[in-house]
């Protein structure tokens, strides 16, 4: 079952639009410019980082923080860990 609940998050990433983003950002409370969430959603549909291994989450949040700011990157990062701990999914996250 989990192999399958992953391929779906990472189909859902590689779907993600800049509206999506945008969307995201304003119901957790964080604000980011049209272009960054462009910048955001290229990145999170070309990269092939693997979300579940933690050593590639340091990496994307690394990355965002290049794309926006640090401050908007780990907003970012809680949003994805308060995601994750909503939906129950902490098993797959090592």
């Amino acid at each position: 079952m989990s192999i399958f609940i992953k391929q779906i998050i990472l189909n859902k990433m590689r779907q993600i639009t800049p509206e999506d983003v945008i969307e995201y950002s304003g119901q957790y409370g964080f604000s980011i410019s049209r272009q960054q969430a462009t910048d955001i959603a290229t990145y999170v549909r070309t990269k092939r980082l693997n979300p579940f291994e933690s050593k590639e989450r340091e990496k994307m949040l690394q990355d965002l923080s290049e794309i926006t700011d640090r401050q908007t990157a780990l907003k970012a990062n809680k949003l994805f860990h308060e995601l994750i701990k909503s939906y129950g999914l902490e098993h797959l996250f090592n």
